[in-house]
């Protein structure tokens, strides 16, 4: 029987947002205006936590059991490694630029990051896009519930706790009624209740100082 693999779509959902908005959200800050791009920068650092941790809970936990047990699939396995070190380099590239503009806001260094928070994109989504229409179908006949729960699992062990509640509000999001139903049932209890009474506020708090115009 296979697994349902629908909540990574969801997660990806995410991804693809904010790395678009992050390039609006920068190209709109004005030369020299440091504390806006700190609020930028900061934003930047919580997505790329959320999508490292995403992609090595992927490399750690579903790549070596899917290698062990496909054959003809053993391409797509592959090929999303490579296609995750690809990113990795986008993101190092901006681990360099983020803090060079965060520091004076200037204009070449906002120029500079627009295009490469664009060049993390376009990687982006030909990962996500070529993962979405290879890869589940994959994980889902091969890998058990177990194997694929392990990856919230990896998830929250590597994410400091609060960090993970706004991390969850940009999943749920775009996530339709079933689909945020779906990924709420999935936590425990207290965990729901701390998302309702702390997570869902400080989320809240946390887009709109973001996304302010």
């Amino acid at each position: 029987m296979s697994i349902d693999t629908h909540d990574m779509e969801v997660v990806h959902r995410g991804l693809r947002r904010e790395s678009r908005l992050l390039i609006e959200l920068v190209a709109a800050v004005a030369p020299g205006d440091t504390a806006r791009a700190a609020v930028i920068a900061d934003h930047f650092r919580l997505y790329r936590l959320g999508l490292q941790n995403h992609h090595e809970g992927e490399d750690e936990l579903l790549w070596p059991p899917l290698l062990a047990r496909v054959d003809l699939g053993t391409d797509i396995v592959l090929r999303m490694e490579a296609q995750h070190e690809r990113v990795a380099a986008t993101l190092t590239r901006l681990d360099t630029e983020v803090p060079n503009w965060e520091a004076t806001a200037g204009a070449d260094e906002r120029d500079a990051l627009v295009a490469s928070l664009s060049d993390h994109r376009a990687v982006l989504l030909e990962h996500l896009d070529d993962e979405e229409t290879t890869l589940l179908p994959l994980a889902a006949d091969h890998l058990t519930e177990a194997e694929w729960a392990s990856l919230g699992g990896h998830l929250v062990a590597h994410t400091p706790k609060l960090t993970l509640l706004t991390l969850f509000g940009i999943v749920l999001e775009d996530a339709n009624p079933s689909e945020r139903a779906r990924l709420l049932s999935g936590l425990p209890t207290p965990v729901r209740g701390i998302w309702h009474l702390i997570g869902r506020p400080r989320y809240a708090r946390h887009i709109r100082r973001v996304r302010a115009a």
